[in-house]
């Protein structure tokens, strides 16, 4: 009996757990042709996140706990405009983690270009107008550390 209670329960837990879907291999393909079409010269990190620095701006660069203001504007592949600021101030530390590394490469003053997978994005989720595994794309100036 015992043993039949747990099968039934481990089935029940694998029937009702979510089931993930890794995008990573289809959005490192659809980046590496976004940055082919468009003639890019983008640098990659460990992480994944593709990125083009336009300035390097002054100073030193932030962390991963700095409060920030920046001016940005999110966009997909197509160059559709999820969402956009000239002047957003928050801690890194509540931000996506793509969103958050990418600010931590600039310095103040500085701007760049970075392109995200969903694994550091919003993931299988998604949120709002960006569905989940989508890639996305910050167009970043780093206006202070405060």
């Amino acid at each position: 009996m015992k043993k039949l209670l747990f099968t039934l329960l481990l089935i029940i837990g694998f029937s009702c757990s979510s089931e993930q879907t890794d995008f990573n291999a289809e959005n490192i393909a659809e980046i590496e042709a976004y940055i082919s079409k468009n003639n890019l010269d983008a640098k990659k990190t460990v992480s994944d996140l593709y990125y083009i620095i336009n300035s390097s701006g002054n100073g030193n660069f932030p962390t991963f706990n700095s409060n920030v203001t920046i001016a940005y504007r999110g966009y997909f592949l197509n160059q559709e405009t999820f969402d956009a600021s000239d002047n957003a101030t928050f801690n890194l530390q509540g931000v996506i983690p793509g969103f958050s590394e990418a600010v931590t490469l600039l310095k103040p003053g500085g701007s760049g270009t970075f392109i995200l997978p969903s694994k550091i994005g919003y993931g299988n989720s998604g949120a709002g107008k960006i569905k989940g595994g989508q890639v996305i794309i910050f167009d970043i100036t780093l206006k202070s550390i405060n």
